[in-house]
């Protein structure tokens, strides 16, 4: 067969807060990816912290389970960087490429970061610029293109280099609109403005190399964006993410598909496309019979979870198409700072006694009538059946994926 090759484009900490998610930031290369491909309208990651998402997204399966915990500068890696999907690519005459972040790997004494994952060659850290030069002359083909981009990371540009005046600007919820937190949006924009342009950079240069027709980009994001309550956070703000995908296998129209996906769904989704075994560690599911109208739903339930990131804090989660049930293991009755960049809106919170703030051990919310997850209804006498239900759904899915926090509180 033919077999296409993939762009993988990812960014940090970009949540769906994008032009084409219907916010009011300007991102036209993103729109047009999305009205020439298809938009995923309700993508969730699997742990919305930088290294674990990701590695979940390349592996198809738990943090819990291939071993990435926490960040990998901070000291974690995966089990066997052998399920990463550049692995199961090679076997298929695939060549893979890597050019800026990749967050998954560290280098070591014998071999950098890009070696110890397997990727065939590392272009470097200017990741649009290299992009667009590799996509633009003859190359080996199939390739796996990953390209990271650092955007819309904190730092955001600062104030003086930002267009848009943020006294007409909106912060996200459940952040309160005052002068603080309408800058530090407006900051955000500016640093998701300068994300699309690099991102437009490596389309163009796509087209302009022939490869277009025959490639399937993948265009996502680790988890929500670096603001208090989203980032490193299990409600819907902190787990929801762009994902924007073009190419062959049916992925054209400019539709949007408004079912549950995951991040885990992609790697199956590869192997589905490029007629490939899947591997048997592979969680999700293809999103192919999606894509091609052949189910409407793809899954009754999705998990989620939280290990480490700046600081300790473990947590899980369910959700369904209405419900979402968290349950904390660490302990911790008020919020963790530490797991909160620093920033303009993390500072307002913390000025007006956000750390003292209780969190609760466990919650339900109705997403239908509750979608900031903002109402408890944990303790609510008419949902104690709902509560005992997806409790039990949690429980067993920590049971059959071997979850330690079943019988420990260690993130290891």
């Amino acid at each position: 067969m033919n077999r296409p090759n993939i762009l993988y484009i990812h960014s940090h900490d970009t949540g769906r807060h994008i032009g084409p998610y219907g916010h009011a930031i300007t991102t036209p290369c993103l729109q047009r990816l999305a009205e020439e491909g298809i938009l995923f309208r309700q993508n969730f990651c699997v742990t919305p912290t930088c290294s674990p998402s990701r590695a979940a997204l390349l592996t198809g399966c738990y943090p819990h389970e291939n071993g990435m915990m926490g960040l990998a500068h901070c000291g974690y890696s995966l089990n066997d960087y052998r399920q990463h999907i550049i692995h199961v690519l090679h076997r298929k005459g695939y060549t893979s490429v890597l050019t800026g972040t990749q967050h998954v790997a560290t280098a070591t004494a014998e071999a950098e970061a890009w070696q110890v994952i397997g990727y065939d060659t590392c272009l470097g850290d200017n990741e649009y610029e290299q992009a667009a030069s590799f996509l633009e002359q003859p190359s080996k083909q199939p390739f796996f293109l990953s390209v990271g981009f650092f955007e819309t990371h904190r730092e955001f540009p600062a104030l003086d280099d930002v267009s848009e005046n943020p006294g007409y600007c909106l912060p996200p919820a459940p952040l309160p609109d005052t002068p603080q937190t309408r800058e530090d949006m407006a900051r955000y924009k500016a640093s998701a403005g300068e994300l699309d342009r690099k991102i437009g950079v490596v389309l163009d240069a796509l087209d302009r190399g022939g490869l277009a027709e025959n490639t399937l980009v993948i265009c996502t994001t680790d988890h929500g964006i670096a603001f208090p309550r989203m980032k490193c956070n299990l409600h819907d703000s902190g787990i929801g993410t762009m994902l924007i995908m073009r190419g062959p296998g049916g992925f054209t129209g400019g539709r949007v598909i408004d079912c549950m996906t995951s991040h885990l769904d992609i790697f199956p989704a590869l192997c589905d496309l490029l007629q490939i075994e899947q591997p048997p560690w592979l969680r999700g599911k293809s999103l192919l019979p999606l894509v091609r109208q052949e189910v409407s739903e793809l899954h009754d339930e999705l998990f989620f979870e939280i290990n480490d990131h700046a600081a300790y804090e473990a947590v899980r989660a369910v959700r369904t198409k209405r419900w979402k049930y968290i349950k904390r293991f660490d302990g911790h009755c008020t919020p963790v700072p530490l797991n909160c960049d620093d920033g303009g809106s993390k500072s307002f919170w913390l000025n007006h006694d956000w750390k003292n703030q209780p969190v609760s051990e466990e919650s339900l919310f109705d997403l239908m009538f509750d979608p900031n997850e903002t109402n408890n209804l944990v303790g609510a006498a008419t949902r104690q059946a709902i509560v005992e239900h997806m409790r039990d759904r949690l429980t067993g899915w920590m049971g059959a994926t071997e979850d330690t926090l079943l019988k420990s509180t260690a993130p290891r």
